[in-house]
């Protein structure tokens, strides 16, 4: 019995003085690891800008099937930021400084425990080089429990090296992986949508489309407002000579809402069209391809553009649907004119012949837009 009671102290004062030496070691630290990713640094920067794209890559949100995630109406660039919980405790995550195709700095905070984040882009041979670097202070509890795990430095390591295999592994298979399919002639139907308009730059449009969306779907579960199918985006003005574009940015709804004219919202009204239906099952990057293959139809198969419609992306699947971008579905409608069938009544008894005649073209300049 006197050797348990001597066994259990002398645990006991192991234990408080594992604690003690934890507790007097100091809480900074810092962690940088590097890695060649096979891909456009372009790509790879606006896939790590957007937090929706993190549950993708990041190796620590793959571990616990208990993390719940909350983003805000901001997910991409300067002041976008996304929470989570889970069994382990809270945090969140706010950027707070980007530069275009460079670089992005974060700050994190999980329970008593902060700490910076910074990204860095660079071209090189084979892709592009990606450095992550974390610096920042643990809490006492953070110290102890990474101590058991062999050292924060270790953990931080072990996480940067598994989320950067598994971004190279996303971008090379998920991004790359795509189908595009021309389906033929529908009728796109009349309807009325909520809708945030501006135009912009050419480069900038898949950014701005990612942001306007993310605050169109937010304040629709905001206000409570049902939507009556799929979030789509209406090309107003599409000028590649002066590179600039005008997109609406929509919502659709049952009926009619009007919105405060002070609001970024707006009501609009869906116009019905014939148009070329076309369907991209992939990334949303390869939707030029698409607009290519959809216009080279219309090409060979004798059809006219509509010009008084709008280019319309309805988005099926998207990443709030399923993660994998391999799997998201993007149809394209392109207004058309339909190929008119007339009559010719015969003179004799021979039975009448059908001639096919093609609406003319109309050349339409779009309203110019400040």
């Amino acid at each position: 019995m006197r050797i348990l009671k001597y066994i259990f102290l002398l645990l006991l004062l192991a234990l408080v003085g594992t604690t003690v030496y934890v507790a007097t070691q100091k809480g900074d630290f810092k962690v940088t690891k590097s890695s060649i990713i096979k891909t456009p640094r372009s790509t790879v920067f606006n896939y790590v800008n957007d937090y929706k794209n993190w549950e993708t890559f990041g190796s620590w949100m793959n571990k616990d099937n208990e993390l719940k995630f909350d983003y805000t109406s901001k997910t991409i660039g300067s002041g976008a930021k996304f929470s989570w919980i889970s069994n382990s405790g809270e945090g969140d995550i706010k950027t707070f400084y980007v530069k275009e195709n460079d670089s992005i700095a974060q700050k994190l905070n999980f329970e008593e425990t902060s700490a910076t984040l910074s990204w860095k882009f660079k071209d090189t041979i084979g892709g592009t080089k990606v450095t992550v670097h974390s610096k920042g202070k643990m809490d006492l509890m953070t110290k102890i429990h990474t101590f058991f795990k062999g050292g924060i430095h270790s953990i931080i390591e072990d996480a940067f090296e598994k989320s950067l295999r598994n971004l190279d592994k996303t971008l090379n298979y998920e991004m790359k992986t795509y189908s595009i399919k021309v389906n033929g002639i529908e009728q796109r139907n009349s309807g009325f949508c909520l809708k945030q308009t501006l135009s912009c730059r050419m480069k900038s449009v898949d950014k701005n489309i990612k942001i306007l969306m993310t605050r169109m779907v937010h304040f629709s579960k905001k206000n409570k407002i049902a939507l009556a199918g799929k979030p789509f985006v209406m090309y107003d003005r599409y000028d590649m000579p002066n590179d600039i574009a005008t997109i609406s940015v929509c919502i659709p709804v049952s009926q009619q809402i009007f919105i405060s004219p002070e609001s970024d919202v707006s009501s609009g009204e869906i116009v019905a069209f014939t148009c070329l239906k076309s369907t991209l099952v992939g990334d949303y990057s390869h939707s030029k391809e698409a607009w290519a293959k959809a216009q080279k139809y219309i090409a060979d198969n004798g059809l006219k553009q509509n010009y008084a419609g709008n280019i319309t992306e309805v988005y099926i699947k998207t990443i709030d649907d399923i993660k994998q971008p391999s799997k998201w579905i993007t149809e394209i409608y392109i207004p058309v004119f339909p190929k008119v069938e007339v009559s010719n009544p015969s003179i004799s008894d021979a039975s009448p012949t059908t001639q096919t005649i093609e609406a003319p073209t109309i050349s339409v300049t779009p309203k110019e837009t400040e």
